[in-house]
């Protein structure tokens, strides 16, 4: 199984346990402080990852740095993820956490990329547009590529909407290609 989807599963289920206890908010600031010690640290997301450190020791530091600031829920969903030696995933946990914590918010997170930067006013017109397809409030992530040559390609979670030049001109030459062999 992919990485990303263990991750989901373990975010799922603190999710679905916080929702149980009815500590969802407390649940998630939990979570986004922990994300952003890991976030702010390259030489912890390493100590995480590594074979060399043991399980105990790393307990024992993941306690020091948490058992004080996170609640004793979250901290043992922590000794979990420690128990099941997936701390190398904590990083792409916390990442899916906050999708899916998002997500039941109705906040949804759009990539869009253009072939030149956008203005803010376009960037504004183009997010409300968005929030007005998807009917959810969106978070906006806007990349520009020159490769595409003009328009733009949106996604949204597993959704493409491809409207770059780069791609209508590779479906005319498809459909030149179909045309030239229909005729032969």
């Amino acid at each position: 199984m992919r990485p990303t989807r263990v991750a989901r599963r373990y975010a799922q289920a603190l999710m679905n346990a916080a929702t149980e206890l009815r500590t969802l908010e407390a649940t998630a600031a939990d979570v986004e402080l922990i994300g952003e010690v890991v976030r702010s640290s390259r030489e912890f997301r390493l100590f995480l990852s590594s074979p060399i450190v043991s399980i105990p020791r790393k307990r024992t530091v993941l306690h020091e740095l948490f058992a004080n600031r996170i609640s004793p829920a979250t901290l043992s969903f922590v000794d979990l993820i420690l128990k099941k030696q997936r701390e190398a995933l904590l990083p792409d946990i916390v990442e899916q956490f906050g999708v899916l914590h998002d997500l039941a918010r109705g906040i949804v997170h759009v990539d869009v990329t253009t072939a030149v930067a956008l203005t803010e006013q376009q960037t504004r017109a183009l997010q409300t547009e968005l929030e007005r397809h998807t009917r959810k409030t969106v978070r906006l992530n806007v990349l520009a590529d020159a490769s595409i040559r003009g328009g733009l390609v949106v996604r949204i979670g597993d959704t493409v909407m491809n409207a770059s030049i780069t791609h209508q001109l590779e479906r005319l030459r498809e459909r030149f290609v179909r045309g030239a062999a229909l005729t032969s």
